[in-house]
């Protein structure tokens, strides 16, 4: 694996908007070389200002914005931060998974999005959460229907927790998503809906066969909800990552 682990900014977000440039030094600290934004357009030239001295990489951003700004405007944030993967990470209404219609629907609009991106340079993926994973299409789950009707660009990051949330064998499922599978949010809890996650290793999830099915794929780690202290989880989650690259 070349790819640094990644940390998802959601995961802390509260410091983030009491002090971004200590939050980013602080999981600089705890060994995380990487990053992932949840809101490109947030002072882009300062962001990447700092990351960049911390030595910190974009691995790709979320991109909400996409869905309701000038997409122009937000591509060219997004070229600042410094990253050329663009996730689209929900903000489309959950019925849509649920009918060959509207998964057609959903195609339509991240394929759009992908002509326009790859004017920048860049490429669009879609992020899961339960609600892509639990309606079935002719017997499989909602993504890997609305996986056969992307444009061979358009990229997949799946969140591992909420693939298990919604019932998925994870393992299997990364398997048969192969190379459309770009990024995984690596998370762990309960994997039970609204319960807070822990840091990774510490829950049910089986992490190792996660990335054994998917080892190509760029590690980002999350927590939604954090019931302990959120930077001692993180530097839990990266020590244990790193102790399975050597093991």
């Amino acid at each position: 694996m070349t790819e640094p682990i990644s940390v998802q900014l959601y995961t802390v977000r509260d410091a983030m908007a009491a002090d971004r440039d200590d939050t980013l030094r602080r999981l600089a600290e705890i060994g995380y070389r990487s990053v992932e934004p949840y809101d490109p357009t947030a002072d882009p030239e300062g962001f990447r200002r700092v990351a960049g001295d911390l030595g910190l990489s974009v691995s790709g951003t979320h991109a909400y914005a996409l869905l309701s700004e000038e997409p122009a405007k937000v591509f060219d944030a997004i070229a600042t931060v410094g990253t050329d993967l663009v996730i689209i990470p929900g903000g489309i209404a959950h019925e849509e998974f649920t009918t060959r219609d509207g998964l057609a629907r959903t195609a339509d609009l991240l394929n759009g999005l992908a002509e326009q991106a790859a004017g920048h340079g860049m490429r669009i993926g879609y992020h899961n959460h339960w609600w892509e994973i639990e309606p079935e299409i002719d017997g499989r789950h909602a993504i890997e229907a609305l996986a056969d009707l992307l444009a061979p660009g358009v990229f997949l990051e799946i969140d591992t927790y909420w693939a298990a949330v919604g019932g998925a064998d994870v393992p299997a499922l990364l398997g048969r998503l192969g190379e459309r599978v770009l990024a995984l949010h690596v998370k762990d809890g309960p994997v039970v809906k609204g319960e807070p996650h822990t840091a990774v290793g510490a829950g049910v999830m089986p992490v190792p066969e996660i990335l054994a099915a998917a080892p190509a794929a760029r590690r980002v780690v999350e927590l939604d909800e954090c019931a302990t202290d959120v930077f001692a989880a993180l530097a839990d989650s990266h020590a244990y990552l790193t102790s399975l690259e050597g093991s």
